[in-house]
């Protein structure tokens, strides 16, 4: 059992470790003098510490520099690639996967949220039957990888599928780098949507990646920054963050070796539980994410017992009230409620061992 100050992060999903690094940097930043717009030597030095920042993030992900948009985080992203769109005309239709983030789900009707086979992929059959009735423009929005259980969509053939339509593809790529080898321009979508917090960088910091030349009205409007696109004083210590946390990630991440890890987790879960379902493992998956159920514990007893026994991890999504509810991600996925609210999320990376998650099977066996 891990003491408290022994405690064992395999979080990394919700939000992975800051590197030392870029606290490091985002502490200089906050000492830095100078308004990124304001042409004096103090102003230049901060806009040019932004664009070395780009920089570092275009090279991490493969895209140009100026195709990058700083944003809050990937919540604004992805709402500011949406409501963009709509607020122009650019689209006037919106659909999405059933298994997305809330803040892409919750800007969709119901009616368009195309559903998941058990492995929790895209019916690509289901999407091709339902654009083939729909008139251009629309809007398709499709995650990379699913947040809860790490299950890769096949981005390039909802891209073709879509622009065949004349239709445009917003991809929430957030659980991407890092965990991943893929070639995020390869994916064909129009907008790609990240989060330096997911990588080791600060919170508070993300930003949008434009491939498309469609009119995409800004939500924040006043300075004109970020070429118009998202007004407001750059967050400049969160952007060189994100910057460091990018470079630091590029020279770092070990797909390979966390991808082994998870394997190795997954084969000792269900050695000690045989009965244990393990979610996703049919399909393609990111490297570090493990989604499991034990039938007659619930989610919340888990959590609550394996945070106190030191281990964080997490669930499904919260309500208002506090409580645990099913993931809406496993009951498209044709799950029962009773499984999905047995389920957790165990999610690794760069500093997990194996002596650590030895440790969590351990406990979570006993559970």
């Amino acid at each position: 059992m891990a003491t408290d100050n022994q405690r064992i992060y395999l979080d990394y999903n919700a939000t992975a470790p800051i590197f030392p690094d870029v606290v490091q940097a985002v502490s200089q930043a906050l000492g830095n003098l100078g308004n990124a717009s304001s042409i004096h030597t103090e102003g230049r030095s901060v806009r040019g510490a932004i664009e070395d920042a780009r920089d570092s993030v275009s090279k991490l992900i493969g895209v140009p520099a100026s195709t990058i948009v700083f944003s809050s985080g990937g919540t604004e992203a992805n709402t500011t690639v949406i409501r963009g769109l709509i607020n122009s005309g650019a689209v006037h239709e919106i659909f999405c996967s059933a298994i997305e983030h809330p803040s892409v789900r919750d800007h969709v009707n119901p009616e368009h949220h195309i559903p998941v086979d058990n492995r929790g992929q895209i019916d690509l059959e289901q999407l091709h039957n339902i654009l083939r009735g729909q008139e251009a423009p629309f809007l398709m929005c499709v995650m990379l990888a699913n947040n809860e259980t790490g299950v890769l969509q096949p981005i390039r053939d909802v891209s073709t599928l879509v622009h065949e339509r004349g239709g445009l593809v917003l991809c929430d790529c957030v659980q991407g780098p890092g965990k991943s080898d893929l070639d995020f321009i390869s994916l064909g979508a129009d907008f790609l949507t990240f989060s330096a917090h997911k990588i080791g960088g600060p919170q508070g910091i993300g930003c949008i990646v434009m491939n498309s030349n469609s009119e995409l009205e800004p939500i924040l409007i006043g300075g004109g920054q970020e070429k118009e696109r998202r007004s407001g004083t750059e967050n400049a210590p969160g952007i060189v963050g994100f910057g460091a946390a990018a470079r630091l990630t590029a020279e770092t991440s070990n797909v390979g070796k966390v991808s082994e890890l998870r394997d190795q987790l997954e084969a000792a879960l269900l050695e000690a539980k045989s009965d244990a379902i393990i979610f996703g493992r049919e399909g393609e998956r990111i490297a570090n994410t493990t989604n499991v159920a034990i039938l007659g514990t619930s989610s919340e007893r888990q959590l609550i017992k394996l945070d106190l026994a030191g281990f964080a991890v997490s669930a499904g999504s919260a309500c208002s009230s506090g409580k645990i509810a099913p993931s809406h991600v496993l009951l498209a996925m044709g799950v029962s409620e009773e499984i999905a609210g047995s389920a957790i999320r165990i999610s690794i990376g760069r500093e997990t061992s194996w002596s650590e998650l030895e440790k969590f099977v351990e406990i979570w066996a006993t559970l």
